[in-house]
């Protein structure tokens, strides 16, 4: 295509923008506080007012503190007199608890078949009684086979009762419901795990301490028992009466 001459334009390709580097989450502090004068806040939390960076930097230097800025989208910025390594340990200490406390949900599944017999119903139900003392969902499954998939009601009554039994631990979060050839019901548990697990572990603490006792306790009697014990007496050995009588003992 022609063009006239004074009409070409010159075309300029920007050059692709590099990415830039991960985004920085550590606060700025000391000198690398760049502004001007900053909103200066004390050690315990009390507001000093504006002052100059370079003041600022002064009054952390005598208290032996480091100055931080906590809030950089303030205007000016607001900064704080602190222990800044202090700071941090604290919060790594704080998120690490938080993560040790963490609730984990976690499902058990317990399978039972239409026509259980007493005494599996009860193991069964020991087991589940177990996950929901423990925090944790259940997920109950009634397996049919054969003849047993036209009598879905003979799965349903048996959910309804396994749920009464354990209604003191847990409730039906969802109630049952066909599977193809299962009936599924999911039992949650009353107390969090968290809680649940504050709770065993006291347990087990009552429980060891309460062996204990009872050793200590026995150890005391068998003391006891052997110091009011009588010593038997030597028995005095006496002269044979085979002996010949003339020889001297």
């Amino acid at each position: 295509m022609f063009v006239p001459q004074g009409r070409i334009r010159s075309i300029h390709r920007s050059a692709p923008s590099s990415p830039g580097g991960p985004i920085s989450t550590e606060l700025r502090i000391n000198d690398r506080i760049r502004v001007s004068e900053v909103r200066l806040v004390g050690p315990n939390g009390e507001t000093v007012g504006i002052v100059p960076t370079a003041d600022a930097l002064r009054l952390a230097q005598e208290a032996d503190l480091d100055l931080v800025e906590i809030a950089p989208q303030g205007k000016p910025p607001v900064c704080k007199l602190m222990d800044y390594g202090k700071f941090k340990y604290e919060n790594a200490q704080k998120a690490r608890e938080a993560r040790r406390n963490q609730t984990n949900v976690i499902i058990k599944e317990m399978k039972l078949r239409p026509k259980i017999d007493a005494h599996d119903y009860e193991t069964k139900k020991g087991h589940v009684v177990r996950f929901l003392k423990a925090g944790d969902k259940v997920k109950i499954t009634i397996m049919f086979r054969g003849r047993e998939q036209h009598r879905p009601e003979l799965g349903f009554r048996l959910l309804q009762r396994l749920a009464e039994d354990v209604e003191e631990l847990g409730f039906v979060e969802s109630s049952p419901k066909q599977d193809g050839r299962n009936m599924i019901m999911v039992l949650g548990p009353h107390r969090k795990k968290a809680d649940a697990k504050v709770e065993m572990q006291a347990e087990k603490e009552t429980k060891a301490a309460e062996r204990a006792a009872g050793e200590a306790e026995e150890s005391s009697f068998r003391k006891a028992s052997a110091g009011t014990k009588p010593v038997a007496q030597k028995k005095e050995r006496k002269r044979s009466e085979n002996l010949d009588p003339e020889i001297e003992a």
